[in-house]
Formats: C-alpha cells, structure tokens, sequence
C-alpha cells in the first residue's frame, strides 16, 4: 500500500507539469489569434483606403484598368499557395512526429517560395517605378504601394521568423517550444495567403477587369 502511494506521488508533479505545460501553450495560441485578429483589421483599413482612392484618387495618373496586369501577380498567387501548402506538410509532420530533418526540408521549401513571392513583388514595383508611377502621382498609387507593401513586409517578417525557427530547431531540438513558435508561424503563414487572395481579388483582378 505504501508502495503505491510512493509510486502515484511520484508521477504527480509529472502530471501537473504536462498538464501546465499544455495550458500554458492553448494561452499562447490563443493570444496570438488575438494578434491576428487585429493584423486583419489593419489590413481591412487599409484595404478600404485603397477602395476608395482606386476611384476618387487617380488624379493625372493611370488607372488601375491601365497599370496592372495578371501574369505577375498569377505568379505571386501559385508561389505563395504552394509556400502554403508546402508548411500544411511541415506542420503534418511535426504532429506526426517526422524527422527534423524532413520538418526543416519543408520548411526551407516554404520559405524559398516565400522569397520568390517577394522577389515578384520587387521587381513589379521597380517596373511601375521606372515607367514613373510612384506613389507621389496619385492617391491611388500611395494607396497601392502601402497596402501591397504591408503585405509584403508580412512575408519578409514570416521568412526571417522561419530562418530563426530552423537555427532553434538545430540548437534546441524539437522541443515543445520549438512546436508551438513553429504553429505559430503557420497561422501567421495561412493568413497571409488568406489577406494575399484578397488583395489579388480587389487589386489585380478587378483592376483589369473594371
């Protein structure tokens, strides 16, 4: 009897700690569904700001119909759903325990679609900058620039949040730290493609098609 009374005392303060250990990391996520609640208002605002300027603040400037076209941005759209779909598999296999080996691979892939994604983005920014459609001309451009610019700065956010993630992930292991930041990242990720098919929707293709 005193045996196993010693044996239960002893897996006790194990069990509390996991049990905190998991009430502690559901206070995190959720805290962080607060942050992204609030990320889409921010990029609600700003949509609505570019709403309104796209119609009264072209002023001596192109119009949407006249500056965009969809070949780039159908690119940026397919790498960043891929980017999306290549983190589902990474964090699959995190939850189903898979090498950290094969959870980095993923993981790298979805960041280099990332980088891709921006690099699309840079360079059809420098292609309206260079045929002089900076966000000086119009209402609509500063518009424009500052929403798309949002969310790009988003991506680069995700892809240096991720390099870092994968140096912890050699230092520290896969610890249930590690997992939780890492589940984090892939919210923040899903919104992002989430906010990206919006803007694509209002911006680039009603754009061309007004």
């Amino acid at each position: 009897m005193s045996a196993t009374t010693t044996n239960l005392g002893a897996h006790a303060p194990s069990d509390h700690g996991h049990a905190h250990g998991h009430d502690k990391s559901g206070t995190v996520i959720f805290g962080f569904w607060i942050f992204l609640m609030s990320d889409l208002i921010a990029f609600s605002l700003f949509i609505a700001t570019y709403a309104d300027a796209e119609w009264h603040g072209v002023a001596n400037g192109p119009s949407p119909h006249e500056l965009f076209s969809l070949g780039l941005p159908s690119l940026e759209t397919l790498a960043l759903l891929i980017s999306t779909f290549t983190f589902g598999i990474c964090t699959l296999g995190m939850k189903y325990n898979a090498t950290m080996r094969r959870t980095i691979g993923w993981l790298v892939v979805t960041l280099a679609f990332g980088a891709i994604f921006l690099g699309i983005e840079l360079y059809e920014f420098h292609e309206f900058w260079t045929e002089g459609n900076t966000p000086q001309v119009s209402g609509f451009l500063s518009a424009y620039y500052a929403l798309v610019g949002m969310h790009g700065l988003h991506v680069t956010s995700g892809i240096i949040w991720g390099l870092l993630l994968i140096v912890q992930m050699k230092t520290m292991g896969m610890t249930e730290l590690v997992k939780t930041r890492l589940m984090r990242l892939g919210l923040f990720w899903h919104m992002l493609d989430i906010v990206w098919i919006a803007l694509f929707t209002k911006i680039y293709l009603m754009g061309v098609l007004s």
